[in-house]
């Protein structure tokens, strides 16, 4: 086995305030017994650690440009606090001290901040020291906004909101989401779609539809590209849609093209050049990972799978030339009967070639363990409560 970049060292981890510790039967190491992967545990205090939703990249670099940082939400008192972590070091530092908590799933690199919401307050705290914290803007009176992503060069956040209380209504009366999702769907509820100017506070709505508006995400590279879904049952939704903020002009990604396909959870290419997205011709039959080009006309780049290989989500390494998926369960919509791994992907042709990282077995894919690669490409980083408590893992690419 080489030998682990993350030295012994960084196993101290610091004994943050009012942070239950982890169990001490969960490792900080192991090699995979099936894969022959090493994996580590990132986070090293508290007992519910969660990473970023796979579209939400949670990096950064240390202010010095040395070490690369990651931005995680964890429990301090049952209440959920956001954390950063120096993925050299593990050294890791609370950033939020709300008595009712705070998350985010949204950096600011520009300004190095991490956005989040409180309330109808938008706020923005710094991840470097002195930890400062700043009011962005503040909702109107009766507009119960979502803010989602902010753009490339941090001028614009994105959100939505949705007209009068019906959501609302349908959530509280029905919270599981098998329950929910086909009545918000039906419900045809008017949705808006805006971005708020970071310098003048401004809200400018975009778009307005009867769909249900979701899944808002920037551009990583174009300030004016911002991406959007039509939620609901993916067999009856042209899904992804990315829209020019200035312009105004929206553009569908993907068009489905027989009976019961579906296409989804998208995100962007490192370069903005492509959205890649779970296809499936028709749904639970075929299956395929796909990218679509955001500007111009190039043709679909499709790379097909077995159904052990489907994904909840895939990730795009920095480079682009490797994938990852965080598999899935027997219950998924692929109903794998062996799909509970950790999987990186090389493009072969007209396929992708799947190498098993880690065995999830005893992960419960409720949660969703959402992968990322590490900006230095060597880790493939998820979220899992394999061993009960939920924490953030690194798998090693190379063995």
């Amino acid at each position: 086995m080489k030998t682990c970049l993350l030295s012994l060292a960084c196993y101290l981890a610091a004994t943050l305030p009012g942070a239950a510790q982890p169990s001490g039967g969960i490792p900080e190491q192991w090699v995979d017994s099936i894969t022959g992967h090493e994996v580590v545990r990132l986070t090293r205090s508290g007992t519910n650690n969660q990473s970023f939703y796979f579209h939400n990249s949670p990096f950064i670099k240390s202010a010095d440009g040395r070490d690369d940082l990651m931005v995680y939400v964890g429990s301090v008192n049952q209440r959920p606090q956001c954390f950063v972590i120096n993925l050299r070091t593990l050294e890791t530092t609370r950033l939020t001290g709300y008595p009712r908590g705070a998350r985010t799933e949204i950096i600011d690199k520009v300004h190095r901040e991490i956005v989040y919401q409180r309330g109808d307050s938008v706020l923005a705290t710094r991840v470097d020291s002195p930890f400062s914290t700043r009011l962005l803007y503040r909702f109107a009176p009766g507009v119960e906004g979502t803010i989602n992503s902010i753009n490339a060069d941090g001028t614009l956040l994105a959100g939505k909101y949705s007209e009068g209380n019906k959501a609302r209504e349908i959530l509280a009366r029905y919270p599981e989401k098998h329950d929910y999702f086909n009545r918000i769907y039906d419900a045809r509820i008017k949705h808006y779609l805006f971005v708020i100017d970071t310098r003048t506070a401004g809200l400018r709505v975009i778009h307005e539809e009867n769909e249900w508006t979701n899944h808002v995400q920037f551009s990583p590279v174009d300030p004016s590209l911002l991406m959007y879904c039509h939620e609901g049952p993916w067999h009856k939704v042209d899904r992804i849609w990315t829209i020019d903020v200035h312009t105004r002009v929206s553009r569908l990604m993907h068009r489905r093209s027989m009976d019961m396909e579906i296409a989804g959870h998208e995100f962007f290419s490192p370069d903005g050049s492509r959205v890649w997205f779970d296809l499936q011709q028709p749904r639970g039959e075929t299956f395929f990972l796909a990218g679509a080009t955001t500007r111009g006309e190039e043709q679909e780049i499709k790379y097909e799978l077995t159904r052990d290989e489907w994904s909840v989500h895939y990730n795009i390494s920095p480079d682009q030339s490797l994938f990852c998926g965080d598999g899935g369960h027997s219950g998924s919509v692929a109903k794998a009967k062996d799909g509970k791994w950790i999987y990186l992907f090389r493009p072969e042709g007209s396929r992708l070639v799947s190498e098993r990282l880690v065995n999830m077995r005893d992960h419960d894919y409720k949660l969703e363990p959402n992968v990322h690669f590490s900006p230095d490409q060597r880790w493939v980083i998820f979220r899992s409560n394999m061993h009960g408590e939920t924490h953030v893992y690194a798998a090693r690419v190379e063995k």
